[in-house]
């Protein structure tokens, strides 16, 4: 499994996409409407992707896609709406920024996929790294907004645990990214009308941000985690998604045309080197060093057993170091 290197960069396009969401949602889409917003933007991604899949959900799928649906896209969808709508893109990002952890956690029971050194030590540069690049001393943050992204981070790393465990190879990753998501466009849609309203009214900009959201941030990019899921362990998948923020901080930087700090750019290597801590190669190089420590300290304790030229302890001399 962790051979599969070229999977590595297909899974970091999907948390790349979605650190612009929260720009794209901020800037271009209507504040007030959090689940139309959600449903938007879940159910013709699903029907773009089934058009291309050619394939309806089978058994035990049809209330899978339902469960996965209403976690990795329905609710999480309109929970990431809200707080991008109500916190500053700092507060929200460092929030998400500790999936990785909850992923890890949630996989060992789940997965039988224990965390490893490698990947908690990435954890702890990444979330660090992150708070580096994005708090610069928020006045105030909105109660709702924070448990609107600490429970879209919960529900969502539950969600991407048990799409690992369900997803099998014989299911195509297409084909259950689809059905997960019209299944939670259609979990949404009543619950839009009864507490929104009719839809809101959209101008250029506007369908063009939505257009992007669903084709690239969500079609796309769900198919790309998905895929790093089935292919990689959980804990260098949870990693990748510290691209995330580390794009929301070069995009904004690039629109407002600022530099970075030099608190954001140390921000930004510790975050670097979470993402490269979660990668195969070294998990596979710190077990290695942890091998040749090992044997290393066996041979040292091997050498104090025996004399220096080898030959073996006199009676005498045992007695003496009895």
């Amino acid at each position: 499994m962790e051979g599969n290197f070229r999977w590595v960069p297909v899974t970091a396009l999907a948390p790349v996409a979605w650190g612009t969401t929260y720009f794209v949602t901020h800037r271009f889409l209507p504040p007030d409407h959090p689940l139309y917003g959600a449903a938007v933007r879940a159910l013709p991604a699903g029907l773009l992707l089934l058009l291309v899949a050619r394939r309806l959900p089978r058994g035990s799928w049809w209330w899978r896609s339902v469960v996965l649906g209403t976690l990795n896209m329905s609710a999480f969808f309109a929970l990431i709406y809200l707080a991008a709508q109500l916190l500053p893109t700092s507060v929200a990002s460092t929030i998400m920024a500790t999936s990785p952890v909850v992923m890890m956690l949630l996989a060992w029971p789940l997965l039988s996929e224990r965390p490893r050194v490698a990947h908690l030590a990435g954890a702890g540069a990444g979330v660090t790294g992150v708070c580096l690049m994005l708090f610069t001393g928020v006045a105030a943050v909105d109660a709702l907004g924070v448990l609107a992204s600490v429970a879209a981070m919960v529900m969502s790393s539950i969600g991407h645990v048990l799409a690992k465990r369900w997803n099998d190879a014989d299911t195509d990753v297409t084909a259950s990214t689809s059905w997960q998501l019209i299944a939670g466009g259609v979990v949404l849609l009543p619950f839009a009308v009864v507490l929104e309203g009719p839809p809101p009214e959209l101008d250029g900009p506007a369908l063009l941000a939505f257009g992007y959201v669903t084709v690239v941030a969500t079609a796309l990019a769900f198919v790309a985690w998905f895929a790093g899921l089935r292919h990689l362990p959980t804990g260098t998948v949870g990693l990748a998604g510290l691209l995330n923020p580390v794009t929301g901080v070069l995009l904004g930087t690039t629109v407002a045309g600022e530099a970075l700090t030099a608190r954001q750019l140390c921000g930004l290597a510790l975050t670097l080197l979470g993402v490269l801590l979660g990668q195969p190669a070294a998990a596979r190089l710190v077990a290695l060093v942890r091998s040749r420590a090992g044997r290393g300290a066996g041979s040292r304790g091997a050498a104090e057993a025996q004399p220096s030229d080898g030959r073996e302890p006199s009676r005498a001399s045992r007695t003496r170091r009895a």
